[in-house]
C-alpha cells in the first residue's frame, strides 16, 4: 500500500511540476521533472525508481520497434540494485576475469564527476532489463538462417529507446539531487581485450546486472533472467543509498541447464554461424562475422542501418524463463 501511495504522490507532484515549467505531461515522453524534497520524503527509492522505469517502458512512444503496426520493442522491465561497494566490482578488473580496465562505479561516477568526493558505499548501480515482447520473439523462433526484421528492428530502434531510457534515469536521479550517469553513454566509454573473454568494455551492462541479483550467464554469454534471455540490458550509477536486490545464486553459471545439469546446449544448436560450442562456449570472432552478415541483409533486404542476430536467445529453454 505504501508503495503504491507513493507511485500516486510522485505522479501528482511531477504532473503539478510539469505544468509549472510549460513541460509535456505523462502523454509526452514523461520527461517529467522530479523535485529533491519529494524524493527524500520517500520511504522506498527502489520502489520508486522502479516506478520510474517500469513506467517509462509502459508509456514512452519510443518504444517502439517502428513498423506499420508500430508495435511495442520491450515488455515490462526488471529492475535490481547493486551497492556500489560491493567487492564483486573489484573482482571484474582481475586478470582472471574481464580485465583491470573494466570500471568500477567508484572509477565512472569520479570520472564523470570529478568535483565531488565519493566514496563507494554512497553508490549504487541501478540495473535493469527489458524483456522483447512475445510476438518478436515468435517471429525470430520460427528462422533459421536469417533472422525476422522484427528482431533486427527491436534490436536497432530497441536498443535505442534503452539509451534514451538510460539517459532518463540518469538525468531524472541529478534533477532529483541525486547524481547519475550511465556508464556505456560517457565519453571515455570504450572497448578493451580482455585476456579471459577477448573483446570486453570498460563497462558490462550484463556484469552490472549479475551483480544486481537480475540473472546469470549461459553457454552462449547471454544473461538468462526471470524473464528469460531474450532481452538488452542497460544501468545507471547513482550517489544515492539503495538497497541492494539479493544475487540468489552463488555460481554465475547458475541458471545455465548446460553447466547446472549437463544438458541442453540448443543455444549452440540454434547459432547459424557455429559461433557456440559446449566444449568452448562463445567464440565472439565467429559471433561478430555472423552480425555483419545480418547487417548486411538488414540494409540489402530490408533498407535498415543496423544488425540482429539473436538465435542464440530464442527457440531455447531460457528464452522467456529461467529453465531449472
Amino acid at each position: 500500500m505504501t508503495a503504491e501511495l507513493n507511485r500516486r504522490n510522485f505522479i501528482k507532484v511531477s504532473a503539478q511540476g510539469a505544468a509549472a515549467v510549460g513541460l509535456a505531461g505523462v502523454a509526452g515522453k514523461m520527461n517529467l521533472p522530479v523535485f529533491a524534497s519529494d524524493v527524500q520524503q520517500r520511504e522506498n527509492p527502489a520502489a520508486w525508481i522502479t516506478s520510474l522505469i517500469t513506467d517509462y517502458v509502459a508509456k514512452s512512444p519510443s518504444n517502439s520497434i517502428r513498423n506499420p503496426e508500430n508495435e511495442k520493442a520491450w515488455a515490462d522491465p526488471l529492475v535490481g540494485f547493486s551497492r556500489g561497494d560491493d567487492s564483486i566490482f573489484q573482482l571484474y578488473k582481475d586478470k582472471g576475469n574481464i580485465g583491470p580496465f573494466h570500471w568500477t562505479p567508484l572509477e565512472i561516477f569520479n570520472l564523470t564527476f570529478p568535483e565531488i568526493t565519493a566514496k563507494p558505499e554512497e553508490l549504487s548501480v541501478i540495473a535493469w532489463v527489458l524483456p522483447h515482447t512475445e510476438s518478436i520473439k515468435a517471429d525470430l523462433r520460427k528462422q533459421k538462417t536469417t533472422p525476422s526484421e522484427k528482431w533486427i528492428r527491436a534490436r536497432i530502434y530497441g536498443e535505442e529507446f534503452n539509451e534514451e531510457l538510460r539517459k532518463y534515469v540518469a538525468e531524472t536521479l541529478t534533477k532529483a539531487g541525486y547524481s547519475a550517469v550511465a556508464p556505456t553513454l560517457s565519453k571515455s566509454f570504450k572497448m578493451g581485450n580482455s585476456e579471459k573473454y577477448g573483446m570486453a568494455s570498460s563497462w558490462s551492462e550484463r556484469h552490472a546486472a549479475y551483480a544486481s541479483g537480475l540473472g546469470t550467464f549461459g553457454l552462449c554469454d547471454g544473461l538468462i533472467t526471470a524473464k528469460g534471455k531474450a532481452i538488452r540490458v542497460g544501468s545507471v550509477v547513482a550517489r544515492m543509498p539503495v538497497t541492494a536486490t539479493p544475487r540468489p545464486y552463488q555460481d554465475h553459471h547458475a541458471y545455465c541447464l548446460h553447466f547446472a545439469k549437463g544438458t541442453c546446449g540448443m543455444c549452440a544448436t540454434r547459432c547459424p554461424a557455429g559461433a557456440i560450442s559446449k566444449e568452448s562456449g562463445h567464440n565472439k570472432s565467429t559471433c561478430g562475422k555472423q552480425c555483419n552478415a545480418t547487417a548486411d541483409y538488414a540494409g540489402k533486404e530490408l533498407g535498415l542501418k543496423g544488425y540482429g542476430c539473436g538465435f542464440c536467445q530464442t527457440g531455447v529453454p531460457c528464452e522467456s524463463r529461467i529453465p531449472l
